[in-house]
Parts: C-alpha cells; structure tokens; sequence
C-alpha cells in the first residue's frame, strides 16, 4: 500500500528489477534493505537452493522480528526448473520451524513465485490477496 516501507532480505544481482520496481510503485517507497532497524510494513525474501534449512529457518525469525502485526512477509524463489531454485520442502519446513506456515504459491513472472509465510491458526483472515 502506499507509503507501506517494505523490507527486502537477500537482493542479489539475479532478483527481477521489474518485481521490485512494481513494489516501489505501489507503495511510493524505496525497499529498505536488512539492516534497516526500524519496523516495517511488510517484507520480501529472495531466496535460492544452497543455504539449508536451519539457515533459512533464523533468516525467516530475524525478518519476522522487524514487522507490524499482521504484516505481509513474503518469499521470493525461483521457480521448479531454473537454476538456483529451493526445494518447496526446505522452505515448508524452515517456516514450519519459525512458527509459520505457507499459503499458495503465487506466480510473479516466468522465472520467480512468491509464497505467503502466515502465523499457524490465521487460516483465511490472512488471504493471500490481502495486503
């Protein structure tokens, strides 16, 4: 939403600038990156094969820890096929270990999807379309 400070975790030169710039245009707003220390409105993971999944589970904690309540946090992975994209298990399971859960992939491009981390119990008063 607009003026909603978006947190981005692990941008690297692979992410899709056209993803992040629609972000930019929606909330009017530069992403922070994560060594912002303030709260924040929602936040993106980049995230790609090669790290395990305690790794994965401590990046969801410490992004987590920096939302408003009820905030959207979202993982960006790249899709089954291309290279460098994580198994749905470890990131299933690294939420799982965080105390959250996944709603339904959604599709951003050709290359990436994003997946919604939801508190265990919020069900459907977090849909995934509700920002």
């Amino acid at each position: 939403m607009k003026d909603d400070i978006i947190q981005e975790w692990f941008w690297d030169d692979d992410v899709d600038e056209s993803i992040r710039e629609a972000i930019c245009a929606t909330t009017c707003q530069d992403l922070v990156d994560e060594d912002y220390d303030g709260a924040v409105d929602g936040s993106i993971l980049w995230w790609r094969d090669g790290d395990d999944e305690d790794a994965l589970t401590d990046d969801i904690v410490d992004a987590e820890a920096a939302l408003e309540p009820s905030a959207p946090f979202w993982i960006f992975n790249l899709k089954p096929g291309r290279e460098g994209a994580a198994s749905p298990v470890v990131i299933q399971n690294a939420a799982k270990n965080a105390g959250l859960t996944l709603a339904k992939p959604v599709s951003l491009n050709n290359n990436w999807n994003a997946i919604r981390l939801i508190p265990f119990g919020a069900g459907h008063q977090h849909h995934i379309g509700k920002q």
